[in-house]
């Protein structure tokens, strides 16, 4: 296991139990052929659409990571400093069955503007990089194994994610500097400091690594909360992706509930820390900082 990407304690016998509302087989098989479908159109577009201009290429991006999760009968509430789903947010489908609200251009308020950022968030499922794309595209941070995923696995590659070898940690200086390159060029990474899903119910350490890049870049830290629930309220575990829960396993699970809400904040940013005696102090302050504000709003 890695020294700085631990793994979570959660596990599917223990934190996936819970029965919730689910929809009828017919309408399983339809979000599935509905979810492929868009998937298969997001590959076919990847490359051309990196090839537009940046705000354009982002209307795009956004638009359709909102038909990815309204595929999936995800019901999506993006909001910024305060109650989810409170910045603008208009209704583009019925919550009872998956649709999402969402306002018609990016996440405003407290998000900061085009310029790079460090967009830090919890995580708990593969549903967290659509729904952060969703309200904020950017390039991904993601494990090595994301590449050999089915579909997703080549859509995340050409969208320019940078990976990272977790049994490789003599790697990581390089990935913050790739980090870093892109933070200087203008452009948000995604990252989920964690280092690894949790169910939900739980949340692990923000470890400081990543936050080295902002510090190189003089980069906002965007801290984000992602909250799962049900129409009715009720946090749920169900689109977790934990332990050794398989990916179409985890498909099978999302697509099977009904009223599923994907509460989406985005919080103030955290602007650079100020000289600090160690540059590990700075990236340690950052991490914290941001942890705490994902954490208050939970």
């Amino acid at each position: 296991m890695s020294v700085w990407l631990p793994t979570a304690p959660c596990r599917p016998d223990t934190c996936l139990g819970e029965r919730t509302p689910e929809v009828s087989q017919p309408r399983r098989a339809l979000r599935l052929t509905a979810c492929l479908v868009a998937a298969l159109v997001g590959v076919l577009l990847s490359l051309p659409v990196r090839l537009l201009p940046y705000g354009t290429r982002d209307r795009l991006i956004r638009l359709w990571a909102r038909v990815l999760l309204r595929t999936l009968g995800v019901t999506v509430n993006l909001g910024t400093t305060g109650t989810p789903g409170t910045a603008g947010t208009a209704r583009a489908g019925g919550a009872s069955d998956g649709g999402a609200a969402v306002g018609a251009g990016a996440v405003g308020g407290g998000a900061v503007g085009a310029d790079g950022a460090l967009v830090v968030a919890n995580h708990v499922s593969w549903l967290d990089i659509p729904l952060l794309a969703a309200g904020r595209p950017g390039r991904s941070l993601a494990k090595t194994e994301v590449r050999k995923w089915p579909v997703l696995g080549p859509l995340v590659a050409w969208g320019g994610t940078v990976f990272l070898d977790r049994d490789r940690l003599r790697t990581l200086p390089d990935t913050v500097a790739a980090v870093t390159e892109v933070l200087r060029s203008g452009h948000p990474v995604i990252v989920f400091p964690e280092g690894s899903t949790w169910c939900g119910r739980e949340s692990g350490r923000f470890r400081p690594a990543l936050f080295q890049a902002a510090v190189e870049a003089g980069a906002f830290v965007q801290p984000v909360t992602i909250r799962y629930r049900l129409a009715d309220g009720r946090p749920t575990s169900a689109p977790a992706f934990v332990g050794d829960d398989g990916l179409l396993t985890s498909l099978a699970r999302v697509v099977a509930v009904r009223g599923l809400v994907a509460d989406v904040t985005f919080l103030p940013p955290i602007p650079p820390p100020g000289p600090q005696p160690t540059r590990a102090g700075a990236r340690r302050e950052l991490a914290r900082a941001a942890q705490a504000a994902v954490e208050g709003i939970r």
